[in-house]
């Protein structure tokens, strides 16, 4: 017996309803919510004996690893976990023109010499991505291409097929299934487009390559199930102005998350930065004030990047705070520390941070190199150009360790950096690989005032006490 019964699913995270509504209670989207009709088996319950049974298996048995895949583009397959592996999953999400289907051209055109690889384009026609392959310089890369978005079609078509490694799909949101009655990019085509492929590669052993579009908000398109459901989740952040990309791994059941691969947009595609660090300092000024270097991770790769901030008066009630490539709630919270640990207080001044290069920082790491460019627009004096600076701040004033130093350190070191300033608590851990490298141990954010000049940081804590802002 069957029943059809109607539910009311939000368009952009897949919340499901018992009625319509204007706004959706999981993402707070307005106008998302849409009915749809399903069929559902009733029964009145299972009965043992009318499935198959399952076979288990100790947990010491032999398994075959399969070689990975390498592109020989060494950024990607580092995002990848050093390749991709054979019959996974990896869904790649992005904003509209950074980049997506021109990386993944060039990864087929790099794969292709090493095993079969099919490029299939929905949104294009195979005119179209022979016109980007033409500019790629990539026309004599053995990659087939189609234009097709039926899920049936794919199915028919790979079923039997043994022989192809790499199928590259541009994009899910244009695939769907014949039996589902709803527009190609709803809920449900998505989830079971994305559903049969995955299965499909699965069973017949071939690496699937899903290409995902973003919401407004930066997430992916569709149901949150789809990034459960693939191996390995993969973002392409970057900023229209900037030439730089970076390829976040959000993601890896194969290996490590929060690694990034960066690439530089030119004329001829994207071309791998081999040394990001030299890259987001290449345009570093080391006399201006509101300035400090930053010496973050990036998975396992260090990185050093340049923190900016400036601090500006106004009369407006409620002062700004703009923020870009960093957490705006934690820039808000180093303020209030600012405020009521140091005695500096900005509520009468808007504030402007910025991580220079568009690249985005995520860990905590970043507070101390972020309280210095603060200290150093207010009083209007350069930072130590010599110097990075890394290390976590707690409400109480006092500087946390963080991970990873030794690399960090190491990182700053290859760059000509002389000196670093980061928590007392790593002096004893940390191992430094340069004989003249010089550290400055702080286990408070007062202790910054030995960076800056004598008399400075003293005469500017006596005026906010003197205006009653401590």
């Amino acid at each position: 017996m069957v029943k059809v019964s109607t539910q009311y699913t939000c368009q952009k995270c897949g919340n499901i309803h018992s009625k319509w509504v204007g706004q959706c209670d999981g993402c707070g989207s307005w106008n998302s919510v849409s009915e749809n009709h399903t069929i559902k088996s009733v029964s009145h319950g299972l009965k043992a004996g009318a499935g198959k049974g399952i076979n288990f298996e100790a947990l010491h048995g032999e398994t075959r690893q399969k070689k990975r895949w390498k592109s020989d583009i060494t950024e990607f397959d580092r995002a990848c976990g050093g390749g991709i592996v054979p019959g996974c999953a990896i869904l790649v999400g992005g904003d509209p023109g950074i980049g997506k289907s021109t990386l993944l051209l060039q990864v087929a055109g790099a794969l292709a010499t090493k095993t079969r690889c099919i490029y299939i384009s929905g949104e294009e026609s195979t005119e179209q991505v022979r016109l980007r392959a033409l500019r790629l310089k990539l026309t004599d890369a053995r990659v087939a291409i189609a234009s097709e978005t039926s899920v049936q079609s794919l199915v028919t078509t790979f079923d039997n097929d043994n022989k192809t490694g790499i199928v590259i799909v541009d994009s899910i949101q244009t695939m769907y299934v014949d039996t589902i009655d709803a527009a190609p990019g709803t809920v449900s085509q998505v989830r079971a487009s994305a559903q049969e492929l995955i299965n499909l590669a699965k069973k017949r052993g071939f690496s699937l390559v899903l290409v995902g579009h973003v919401t407004k908000e930066g997430n992916i398109a569709g149901p949150r199930i789809l990034e459960h459901m693939v191996d390995t989740v993969l973002y392409f952040e970057g900023d229209r102005g900037h030439q730089f990309r970076i390829l976040r791994t959000r993601k890896n059941r194969f290996g490590p998350t929060d690694e990034i691969g960066v690439f530089e947009m030119t004329g001829h595609g994207l071309s791998e930065v081999k040394n990001p660090s030299t890259l987001f300092l290449s345009q570093r000024q080391t006399n201006l004030s509101g300035t400090s270097v930053f010496a973050g991770m990036e998975g396992s790769r260090p990185v050093l990047v340049e923190i900016q901030a400036l601090i500006a008066s106004t009369t407006q009630a409620t002062p700004r705070r703009a923020v870009v490539g960093w957490d705006n709630s934690r820039l808000a919270m180093i303020l209030a520390v600012l405020d009521t640990r140091c005695g500096i207080s900005l509520a009468n001044h808007e504030v402007y941070l910025n991580v220079a290069g568009g690249l985005r920082i995520n860990e905590p790491a970043a507070d101390l190199a972020v309280a210095t460019a603060l200290i150093s627009a207010v009083i209007d004096c350069p930072t130590p150009s010599d110097s990075v600076i890394f290390g976590e701040i707690g409400l109480s004033g006092e500087i946390r360790p963080v991970g990873q130093s030794d690399l960090r350190i190491k990182e700053a070191a290859k760059l000509g950096f002389k000196k670093s300033i980061y928590p007392e608590s790593l002096k004893r851990n940390t191992k430094l690989i340069e004989k003249n490298f010089i550290s400055q141990n702080v286990t408070h954010l007062k202790d910054l005032i030995e960076i800056f000049p004598e008399g400075v940081f003293k005469s500017l804590t006596n005026k906010g006490h003197k205006d009653g802002s401590n």
